[in-house]
């Protein structure tokens, strides 16, 4: 058993996507692109495949959200004037594609992203770039997820009616 700690430097890259409408729509779009994960129905299940089958129903672009927090209500009272909804939003099946090579993985999955209106109105949706976080594991098969993950951004993307950045393009 070791006993030495470890230290990983790793280098993430931010994505900040405007998003083409106002801050109200692109939340609930976002949430009618990315459904609520139903975890009481995964739990049920008697099987993986029947996990992947209800996975691949639940989550048509891939996603699923897991967690949701009204940041501007939590945040009222303040002096910040956002309006901003973050969220824990992928697909457990896709993780546990990086869970079985190193449970550390989680450490990224799922993926924080933000929806949020800037002080001039403006939209825009926020995460970080998911094959930068997981080339992180120098491992071939997470990396290879990442790549995925990616591909999977840039669809919501698409879907949302907003600019795909070139990094998400393999």
């Amino acid at each position: 058993m070791s006993t030495v700690p470890r230290t990983i430097e790793h280098t993430s890259r931010r994505l900040l996507v405007p998003l083409p409408m106002p801050y109200d729509r692109a939340v609930k779009a976002y949430e009618k692109l990315v459904p609520l994960v139903d975890a009481a129905r995964f739990a049920q299940l008697a099987n993986w495949d029947a996990v992947l089958e209800l996975a691949d129903i639940n989550a048509p672009l891939g996603f699923m959200i897991y967690w949701r927090a009204d940041v501007t209500a939590t945040m009222a009272g303040s002096r910040s004037g956002w309006k901003s909804t973050e969220y824990l939003m992928g697909n457990h099946t896709i993780a546990e594609r990086m869970y079985r090579h190193d449970p550390s993985a989680m450490l990224h999955a799922p993926l924080r992203t933000v929806i949020y209106a800037d002080a001039d109105g403006d939209t825009y949706f926020a995460v970080d770039q998911p094959s930068a976080l997981f080339s992180s594991y120098d491992n071939p098969a997470i990396a290879e997820v990442g790549l995925h993950l990616d591909s999977l951004v840039a669809g919501l993307l698409t879907e949302l009616g907003a600019p795909v950045p070139a990094e998400l393009r393999h």
